[in-house]
């Protein structure tokens, strides 16, 4: 099975990046987004099983993508990839439905493994 990822990050270079090292990893990327009111959107027709956002957007920050795509998708699997992670925010993200909060400084490959395990595949 292929985890079927979108991405949401609002540098051009993060977002394209990403996208292409989680292609590299075997992943779909089925779509992508630089911001969260173009995330919310679109995330519905694409289908992922896994959002991964940024944090710190100008538009909506990842908190607020995460809140309105879980009005609609209730039970999508959210994870905040960030820079400014700290235990207030991992705290407002879990209230918001994020399943899990990811430090960009720990890396891609950390990364994909909680990617793989909220698709539900196997390392």
């Amino acid at each position: 099975m292929t985890v079927k990822v979108f991405v949401v990050d609002d540098a051009d270079q993060v977002r394209e990046m990403l996208v292409q090292m989680l292609e590299l990893s075997e992943f779909e990327v089925v779509g992508s987004a630089s911001g969260g009111a173009e995330a919310v959107a679109k995330v519905a027709e694409c289908d992922p099983d896994v959002v991964v956002t940024d944090y710190k957007m100008p538009d909506m920050d990842g908190i607020a993508t995460a809140r309105a795509i879980r009005e609609q998708r209730p039970d999508q699997a959210i994870i905040l990839y960030t820079a400014y992670l700290d235990a207030a925010l991992e705290r407002e993200a879990k209230a918001a439905g994020v399943a899990l909060c990811v430090s960009k400084i720990e890396g891609l490959e950390t990364l994909e493994q909680d990617i793989r395990r909220l698709g539900g595949d196997a390392f």
